[in-house]
């Protein structure tokens, strides 16, 4: 799973069946600090819940495909769960190697 932020919506009026009803949104992956990482991608959101501005995680690959309400749906990300709350614990300092 990874965190990421709702930055806009796609409309797609042609699409595969068993992907009817489905939203698609933009999501820009983050950081465990909350920072942009790497470029957006397009999620099918599969709480049917989540919109611009909100905090979601999400998944890719094989996992995305069966996060939806069908499963095996051609998608490369699906939006799993929206983030109510984040606490961070600090990174453990690494040992240094004598």
């Amino acid at each position: 799973m990874q965190l990421g932020e709702v930055i806009g919506t796609v409309v797609a009026t042609e699409k595969t069946p068993n992907l009817d009803g489905v939203k698609f949104l933009i999501v820009q992956p983050l950081t465990r600090d909350q920072e942009p990482t790497g470029r957006p991608v397009i999620a099918a959101d599969g709480v049917a819940m989540a919109g611009p501005g909100e905090l979601v995680y999400f998944v890719a690959s094989r996992e995305a495909a069966q996060a939806m309400p069908e499963p095996f749906v051609p998608i490369d990300h699906a939006i799993v769960g929206i983030v109510d709350q984040v606490d961070v614990a600090p990174l453990p300092k690494r040992r240094r190697k004598r």
